[in-house]
């Protein structure tokens, strides 16, 4: 309960501090959330946002649920525990040094934000150059996030593409992040189901027994 609290907690001020943001309109764009493409999303979070960003509600060993061979996840874990959380490689202070204040968790990310997913594939698809060689966001106006993708370096669809499809990957891992258990809940629903329809069934005919029984007696 405590931690359901903290969570709730966490999604409510990121809303509250992302909210201020002068952010365009999201456009509805179809994330993938096909295994593969969730564990590419694993390898940009891990390669390219977790410099920055902690995912502390997410375990190593929760990636195991993806389908990661034992060498990939090794790789991936650089020695830490399977009970560690994702957490950012600088230090809390080398962060607030460089950006003025701690980037937030991105555990969370994909459901604390309108638009979801298609909102972190927004974010890293919005840099561009403005005509002062400066770089700014279409979804975040003012962000002092860098350019991760480089994808304002991009000046050409064909450049775009694969960036692209790094950012469908990394949001659809914070999709899955959001709700490590979602495919475990929905899969134990189907039994749940099962089970509601058979013991309808059973008190039906059990109710119909009784009342043909008691039908008989008067």
């Amino acid at each position: 309960m405590r931690r359901a609290r903290l969570c709730f907690s966490l999604v409510l001020s990121l809303a509250a501090a992302w909210s201020c943001a002068g952010a365009a309109e999201v456009a509805d764009v179809a994330i993938p959330h096909s295994p593969e493409a969730v564990r590419r999303g694993a390898e940009v979070i891990a390669n390219v946002c977790m410099a920055c960003h902690n995912l502390k509600y997410v375990k190593y060993g929760n990636l195991a649920q993806l389908g990661f061979s034992k060498k990939e996840l090794d790789t991936l874990r650089s020695g830490k525990s399977p009970k560690k959380a994702l957490l950012a490689a600088m230090s809390p202070d080398m962060l607030r040094d460089s950006f003025g204040k701690l980037p937030p968790d991105l555990s969370l990310m994909a459901h604390a934000r309108e638009g979801g997913p298609a909102y972190i594939y927004a974010l890293l698809t919005g840099f561009y150059q403005k005509p002062d060689g400066s770089v700014d966001n279409h979804a975040f106006p003012g962000i002092k996030m860098p350019d991760v993708l480089n994808y304002s370096g991009a000046t050409d669809a064909a450049q775009r593409a694969p960036l692209q499809k790094q950012a469908k990957d990394a949001a659809a891992f914070l999709d899955w992040a959001a709700d490590p258990h979602a495919a475990e809940r929905h899969h134990l629903g189907y039994y749940v189901m099962a089970y509601l329809v058979v013991l309808t069934i059973l008190l039906y005919l059990t109710k119909h027994r009784i009342w043909t029984r008691l039908g008989r007696e008067t």
